[in-house]
C-alpha cells in the first residue's frame, strides 16, 4: 500500500486518503457503493450500505402516517426510483433488485392497509379488488399488525403485481444490465 501510495503521489500528483483507501479483495471492499462476488467470473453488486440507505428512504416515503393518498406516494417513490436505477442500474445481481421490488410493494399494502384503518372500511375495500366474502370479512376481522397483513394470501390477491404495475411504479428488475 504505502509503494502504491507513494507512486500516485509523487508521479501522478494525486492525493491518496490513506482512511478510505486499501490493498484488499475487490469482493471484500466497497467501490463507490458497489462491491464484487467473488468466484470465477465476478459480478457487480450493490453494496450491504446501499441497500440500508435505499430502505430507509423508501421507508420515509412510505410512511403509513403521512396522510397522503397513494398516487402521491407513488408518484414521489417513482421519481427516488428513477434516480436510483440511473445509478445503480449497472448491478448485475437481479435477485436483489427483486427483492427490494417485492419488499415496496409490500410496503405500498401496509400504506394502503393503514390508511383503511376499520375493518368497516376494510371489507368493502377487499370485496372491491374482488376477495370472495369470507376472505374478505376473515382479513377485514383480523387482529394482526399492518405489516403482517401486508404480506397476507388476502392482500396478496387484491393487490398484486398488475395492480402496483397499471399505478405505474418503476420497478427496478427490469433496469438491471445483467
Amino acid at each position: 500500500m504505502g509503494g502504491i501510495a507513494r507512486f500516485l503521489q509523487k508521479r501522478l500528483k494525486l492525493r491518496v486518503n490513506g482512511e478510505k483507501s486499501a490493498v484488499d479483495r475487490a469482493s471484500r471492499r466497497d467501490f463507490l457503493s458497489f462491491t464484487f462476488t467473488g468466484g470465477g467470473k465476478p459480478r457487480r453488486r450493490i453494496a450491504q450500505k446501499a441497500r440500508k440507505r435505499f430502505r430507509r428512504r423508501v421507508k420515509e416515503i412510505t410512511r403509513r402516517t403521512r396522510g397522503v393518498s397513494l398516487e402521491q406516494v407513488v408518484a414521489e417513490l417513482n421519481t427516488f426510483l428513477r434516480g436510483w436505477i440511473g445509478y445503480f442500474g449497472l448491478c448485475q445481481t437481479p435477485s436483489v433488485l427483486h427483492d427490494l421490488d417485492s419488499w415496496i410493494r409490500r410496503r405500498l399494502r401496509c400504506f394502503t392497509w393503514k390508511q383503511w384503518r376499520r375493518g368497516r372500511t376494510r371489507y368493502p375495500g377487499l370485496r372491491a379488488r374482488g376477495l370472495s366474502e369470507r376472505a374478505a370479512a376473515f382479513a377485514a376481522g383480523t387482529p394482526f399488525s399492518h405489516w403482517r397483513m401486508s404480506a397476507s394470501p388476502g392482500m396478496n390477491a387484491a393487490f398484486p403485481v398488475a395492480f402496483f404495475s397499471e399505478l405505474g411504479i418503476i420497478t427496478l428488475e427490469a433496469h438491471c444490465s445483467a
